[in-house]
């Protein structure tokens, strides 16, 4: 078949007898049209608002924190002299931030090797009790967190870890278990069990095709349990103020709120929004880089459902 240069490209494309389709109109892209663009106006009003719902808090802190306040460190102009005085604190903000950083990374690791187990065995093994075990560790979620402080303390001044920063993690990972433990069952069974079993027909163990084959799988599910529990371990105020009695073993958000009333109980607002900026800034930071990762980890529970 013989084709003219000068013939559409279009034109031969098209069976016989019938029109080519029109050439689409170039600077008007396909699919945005003005009714849609109507229909979707509200939501995008709707959420542009709740975005500044959420964000003014945090950034009116972030703002009042530099600005000059009479009676703080800042009282001329605008600079960093409540972050100073934050800082400068009895032991010292690097101290207070070095004790948060420890008890949310002992809880993050706790939580997420307890919880990956204990998920693996729900989700892959059938044993007597089985659902019943499950219901009982859920069960905990029901229970007020500060009733159950008191008889902690009890119990962790007579191992020996009362005042101490391992034992204010290891309750925080109680706490963080039942959640974490159903999350990762979930997570485990939204993956298909012929993986595994065709991992183990070519030469895996039970162990070689847990870690090489579903530790991958579920990496969604894990960084959402690992995000969850640094938050609730990084931001929490009530464990350390029970557990906590030396002030150079006190957490940040203990720190910041003796900071608070320092001077015969007058607030220090300046030094006190420095130290809900330096708190929020990492839990803000590990959001944004983990976001992706953390809503395929309720995407994965939320479909198996």
């Amino acid at each position: 078949m013989t084709v003219d240069s000068r013939t559409p490209v279009a034109a031969v494309d098209a069976e016989p007898g019938r029109r080519a389709p029109a050439p689409r109109r170039p600077g008007k892209p396909r699919g945005v049209t003005i009714a849609g663009v109507a229909l979707r106006t509200p939501y995008w009003v709707f959420t542009g608002a709740v975005a500044v719902i959420f964000l003014f808090p945090l950034l009116w802190t972030a703002v009042a924190s530099v600005s000059p306040q009479a009676g703080t460190n800042q009282v001329d102009g605008w600079g960093f002299g409540n972050y100073t005085t934050l800082a400068d604190y009895q032991a010292g903000i690097w101290r207070y931030l070095a004790n948060s950083a420890f008890v949310s990374l002992l809880t993050v690791a706790l939580t997420l090797l307890i919880s990956f187990l204990g998920g693996y065995a729900f989700a892959r093994f059938r044993f007597p009790g089985r659902n019943l075990l499950f219901l009982v560790t859920l069960a905990i979620l029901m229970v007020p967190y500060a009733t159950l402080l008191i008889p902690l303390y009890v119990l962790l001044n007579e191992v020996g870890l009362q005042n101490s920063l391992v034992g204010v993690a290891l309750v925080l990972s109680m706490f963080q278990l039942p959640f974490s433990t159903f999350l990762m069952r979930i997570s485990f069974e939204a993956v298909p069990r012929e993986l595994d079993e065709a991992a183990m027909v070519d030469g895996c163990s039970s162990f070689g095709a847990l870690w090489r084959v579903l530790v991958p799988a579920v990496k969604p599910g894990l960084i959402t349990v690992g995000l969850f529990a640094f938050l609730a371990a990084w931001n929490d105020f009530m464990a350390p103020l029970i557990l906590i009695n030396d002030s150079e073993r006190m957490t940040l958000p203990l720190a910041v709120s003796n900071l608070r009333g320092q001077v015969q109980g007058v607030v220090d607002y300046g030094a006190t929004e420095a130290g809900v900026v330096v708190l929020a800034l990492p839990c803000v930071v590990l959001f944004l880089l983990l976001q992706r990762h953390y809503v395929r980890g309720f995407m994965s529970g939320a479909l198996k459902g």
